[in-house]
């Protein structure tokens, strides 16, 4: 979760101040558990490249691949953030208003109540 965390405090460092609803594709393969799932995000090292547009969009992908692949239970929220994401990549400058950051926040808490 701490490393999660980081990826989504990069992404909002990235998309915040640099330039002044979807659904999931869920693969076939079984979901993780949410313990399994936890674990997963803790040991995410994802870190996005790029122009900041470039990592909005890397970061929504991400968010979008992971929310395919965890317990439902984090998966809700995390496809959540990577719609925000998504948003964000698609505005000039891929620059976060403070209402989506208040929206990955909320969701961030969301998977906090199942991973600490």
């Amino acid at each position: 979760m701490k490393k999660f965390l980081a990826i989504v405090l990069l992404a909002g460092i990235v998309t915040t101040g640099c330039t002044g609803a979807g659904t999931s594709n869920a693969s076939t393969t079984p979901r993780m558990s949410v313990d399994e799932s936890c674990k997963f995000l803790n040991g995410d090292t994802f870190v996005p490249t790029g122009t900041t547009q470039e990592q909005a969009d890397q970061i929504a992908k991400h968010y979008q691949e992971v929310a395919d692949k965890v317990a439902p239970e984090v998966a809700d929220p995390i496809q959540k953030m990577a719609d925000v994401m998504k948003e964000v990549a698609g505005t000039p400058g891929a620059t976060k208003s403070a209402e989506q950051t208040a929206q990955l926040t909320e969701q961030m808490n969301k998977i906090g109540q199942y991973c600490t």
